[in-house]
């Protein structure tokens, strides 16, 4: 799931549950100032991340992906001990009906 700089909107719901049975919190960056719907979503502070337990994972998105993916390097400076993510095809591609299905 690291191995990847960007979650599809599937990923991100699998490997948020994946990583909640593990105790790790994974928060979804607003960039643009341009919440999703249907999910909780925090405003990009490099302040108020920092102070977030460091097993936290970060997925930054904007309107297309593009931006937080070229901006990935950035953020993991601001936020070293902690992993950043960007969501593939940001706000653009966001369906807020999705559904996760269950594979368990």
């Amino acid at each position: 799931m690291f191995e990847k700089d960007e979650w599809t909107q599937q990923e991100l719901y699998k490997y948020t549950k994946e990583l909640e049975k593990e105790g790790i919190k994974v928060v979804l960056v607003d960039t643009i100032l341009k919440p999703l719907n249907n999910i909780e979503t925090i405003t990009y502070n490099p302040y108020e991340m920092a102070q977030m337990p460091e097993s936290t994972v970060f997925v930054f998105y904007c309107d297309t992906g593009k931006t937080t993916k070229e901006r990935l390097e950035f953020y993991r400076k601001k936020l070293p001990k902690h992993r950043c993510v960007s969501l593939r095809g940001g706000r653009g591609y966001w369906r807020p009906n999705y559904q996760p299905h269950n594979e368990d």
